[in-house]
């Protein structure tokens, strides 16, 4: 539960006088949330809570945010640490001069104009037909985390059915070279590859390697070293590709093999939660009810989802079409 607050768009204090209380990672307009009210136009919404920190030396500190909706500024004890554009997808500030030791402070301030130039998928002000309630402010997880110095922000893995992995290591101080990187690769609790060198570059050769379909889901084990980082994830082996049948038709193909692609178009709404799953569960629900009757793609319709729910898809064995999030009226596109 944090405070909550909405003030005129044009007052840029922080408010004084709090209205209640809001469930995060809910928005305002969902059920879950607890206060179900529309965010105007011409309103901000404001967010508080307090937190703890036990701050440990020569470490850095980073405050994620996987969604808000859809302009947010960020302030930590007073101390502004960034701002963000942007309604689906996932960022981060280094808040590390901003936080001390013991409590803490948060505030997030936020604007949402839903049916003007933004991405905003199915959303609308007069919620009608096929378009519904508006989503502002925080609708996803908001998780601080604490880093070496040089740690790995993101990491980026190309496999081919040869059973060549190559994996790259972006660190939070950008590309970085000469850094000591190793990488394992298990499948189930059983080493079956490394590599390691003074590159954010490495290629792993998986012997015999078990490709990834719809019917057997395998998904590979990873553990990164970075200096002194540690980040473990995982890998799916699968090339996504066309070829042509007997008739000369283009079809999609999986593993170079014809796969006919049979799924729903999914919105992803949800009548207590809005854009927000009510819970892990209920994600896994609507995957595997899919999977048991027997479609093995989803079509995620201009909506960006949770990123846990495309790892229940990678490991229950399902194939996700993601469509960008559409946007509003009046864009000046450059010619």
């Amino acid at each position: 539960l944090w405070d909550y607050a909405i003030t005129d768009i044009d007052d840029l204090q922080r408010p004084s006088l709090w209205n209640g209380k809001i469930l995060v990672p809910f928005c305002l307009e969902s059920k879950l949330g607890g206060v179900q009210r529309l965010l105007d136009v011409d309103e901000a919404l404001w967010y508080r809570r307090s937190f703890q920190v036990v701050k440990a030396v020569d470490q850095k500190y980073l405050l994620n945010f996987e969604a808000v909706d859809h302009r947010c500024e960020v302030f930590v004890n007073d101390k502004f640490v960034g701002r963000h554009v942007g309604g689906n997808t996932p960022f981060h500030f280094d808040v590390t001069d901003a936080i001390g030791d013991g409590e803490n402070e948060l505030v997030v301030r936020v604007e949402d104009a839903t049916e003007a130039f933004q991405l905003r998928g199915k959303q609308a002000l007069n919620a009608r037909g096929i378009w519904y309630t508006q989503v502002s402010g925080i609708w996803q997880t908001v998780w601080l985390e604490q880093v070496p110095q040089v740690y790995a922000e993101r990491v980026k893995i190309e496999t081919r059915v040869s059973g060549e992995v190559d994996v790259e290591v972006f660190t939070g101080e950008g590309e970085a070279k000469n850094l000591q990187c190793q990488a394992v690769v298990s499948l189930n609790g059983q080493e079956i590859s490394r590599a390691a060198g003074p590159s954010v570059r490495l290629r792993l050769n998986i012997p015999d390697p078990q490709l990834w379909t719809p019917d057997s889901p395998t998904l590979y084990d990873l553990e990164l070293h970075v200096q002194d980082d540690v980040i473990r994830t995982y890998f799916g082996i699968r090339e996504v590709g066309k070829l042509k049948d007997a008739d000369g038709h283009w079809r999609f193909a999986l593993n170079g093999k014809i796969v006919f692609h049979w799924g729903p178009l999914d919105q992803g709404w949800w009548p207590d939660g809005l854009l927000t799953p009510p819970s892990d569960e209920a994600m896994l629900f609507d995957i595997e009810w899919l999977k048991s009757a027997g479609f093995n793609m989803i079509r995620k319709h201009i909506k960006v989802e949770p990123r846990r729910y495309y790892y229940h898809c990678d490991r229950l064995g399902m194939l996700l079409w993601q469509d960008h999030v559409s946007g509003g009226v009046g864009a000046a596109w450059p010619k």
